[in-house]
This record gives structure tokens, sequence and C-alpha cells, in this order.
């Protein structure tokens, strides 16, 4: 049954990958213009702009482009951009791992203090929820972009202590790398996790509620293991939930984070490439994006299969 339903997710996965390959490659092709154009520039002459037209293969029969084009993304190569033939795919994996880490540090920080908040206001109740709740509804409506200015103005400018932009590999500096994704990683993490909190809070009153739960009490079983392994493991599918949609949001819209802290991440690269009308670019970007969406849903799905005796029998 579990292997029927991770197929299921697979094949479905396939399909939403396909139907975005197709949805780009058609929205590219009827936009103005073609890659001569692009590539010409405005002076471009007729005839030099044919030239780049017949290299890259525009006026092929669609079909045919779309196939090339799908067995190059497969094979991994992602293509060569049209404005200054650099290699895309080594240029996206660089971009794709500092949003991976961007998202990946965001999603562990909101979760850590989005579900800790949120079980401890559900547990304490009175004041402490109240000013819990309050809080997280407030951080909760505050843009990451103002967010992210702040921190810079606090940390950074009056305070010194951590970089207001600029990356720096892994590689080269461990401590610089991690000094330059403190302020964007927060930026991004706090309303998430604020989302979180709620959504946690919520999910552990439910569990709380549920009849099996006032079974145990009334077999005695400690209130702390009701809360802390019989509650919580109830409520966890809800929360594994809420940390995949957000890792796919943070994957998905770190463009102004980027932008701000000058990181040379996917949306910062998605940017530039829609300005530049780079089409192989815009097209890397696009399947990349959705590859990791998938992706992560399918972990998800398979998280709540693990943790939800229930999905495993239907």
């Amino acid at each position: 049954m579990i292997l029927r339903l991770i197929g299921k997710r697979a094949v479905m996965g396939v399909i939403t990958l396909f139907t975005a390959a197709l949805l780009t490659f058609l929205l590219v092709h009827l936009q103005k213009g073609s890659p001569g154009v692009i590539v010409g520039g405005v002076g471009a002459t007729k005839a030099e702009i044919w030239k780049v037209d017949e290299e890259v293969g525009w006026h092929k029969p669609l079909w045919e482009q779309f196939w090339n084009w799908l067995t190059q993304i497969l094979s991994g190569n992602l293509g060569t951009s049209y404005i200054d033939g650099r290699n895309l795919s080594e240029e996206i994996f660089t971009r794709v791992s500092v949003t991976a880490y961007l998202a990946l540090g965001a999603v562990i920080l909101l979760a850590i203090v989005g579900v800790l908040t949120g079980v401890i206001a559900a547990v304490r109740g009175g004041w402490v929820d109240r000013i819990l709740n309050t809080a997280s509804a407030f951080m909760f409506a505050v843009p990451a972009y103002w967010l992210a200015v702040f921190l810079v103005l606090v940390f950074a400018v009056f305070n010194p202590w951590l970089p207001a932009t600029g990356y720096l590999e892994l590689a080269d500096d461990p401590v610089g790398w991690a000094q330059s994704l403190i302020l964007p990683v927060v930026a991004l993490a706090i309303p998430g996790a604020a989302g979180l909190a709620r959504a946690t809070r919520a999910a552990m009153f439910d569990a709380y509620s549920q009849e099996h739960m006032r079974t145990l009490r009334a077999m005695g079983t400690p209130r702390w293991k009701i809360i802390y392994i019989h509650s919580l493991r109830f409520a966890s599918v809800q929360i594994v939930s809420m940390i995949g949609l957000n890792f796919v949001l943070l994957f998905g819209g770190t463009v102004t984070i980027e932008m701000l802290f000058v990181l040379p991440g996917l949306g910062s690269g998605a940017t530039t490439a829609i300005g530049q009308h780079d089409i192989p670019q815009i097209q890397a970007t696009v399947m990349i994006t959705t590859l990791v969406v998938v992706a992560t849903n399918l972990i998800t799905e398979l998280a709540s299969i693990f943790l939800d005796p229930k999905v495993r029998v239907r």
C-alpha cells in the first residue's frame, strides 16, 4: 500500500515536471522576438539575426525544438547563455546551492522556533499563551524585506558584527560563509516561524482534545507523556506539512532577500535573466525550481506516511 502511494506521487511528480517544461517552452516561444534579436540588439541586421537563430535551431519545428531541449535537460546539460555564452549548468548549480543554504537554514530555524513557541503556548496557556500568540501574529505580518532592513541597521550598520551584503563560499571561508548567511536566514525564518507557531498551537489544542487523549488521562498517564509524546505525535503531521510548505515558499521566494544582501542565488539570477531575456537561463531556473518543489512534496508525503498510521492504510 505504501509503495503504491509512493508510486502515485512519483508519477504525479513526473507529470508536473513535464507540464512545467512544456508550458515554459511554449511561453518562451510565444513572446516577441527571437534569440537573434536578443543577442544582436537594436542595431542587428536581418542577416545577423537569422544567423543566430539558425545556430540555435530557432527555425526548426516546435516539436523538434522541444524534444531536443527536453533531452538536453534530462542529460544534465542546462545549455548556454544567449547573452555571453557561459555554461549554465555550472552557474545554476552555484546559484541553487546559495538558495538552498538560505532555504534550509531558514526552515531549520523556523521549525525549531515555531514548534517550541507553539507547544509552549498550547501547554502553558494563560498569559503566556496570550503573549506568544500576540507576538507571533505581529511577526507573521512583518514583511521579510522590512525585517531584513531592520536587521542590517542593527547588526551591520549601528553594530558592525555581521556583514551587510556579500557572500563567501563555504570551501573558501567557513566562518565568513556562516556570517554572510546569518542575517538573511533570520529575516526569512522569523515570519515563517510565527506562522508555524500559530499552526502548532492550534494542532496541539486539537490533538489534546481527541478522544484517545481523554482515555489516556483517565488511565492515569502522566501529563508530560500525553503532551510531549502522544499529542505532539498526533499534531506532527500538520506540523511537518507546514514545514514542507514553508521550505517550498522560501526556496521560491528569496528574490528580495537575495537582492538586498547581494547574494548570488537562484532568485537574483532569475531576475537578471528575465531582464536580459536570457531564454535558456529562464527555462533552466523554472525546471530546477519545479524539481525542488516536487521533491519536497514527495519527502513531506513520506514523512506524513511515517508519522500517521492512518495514511498507510488508505
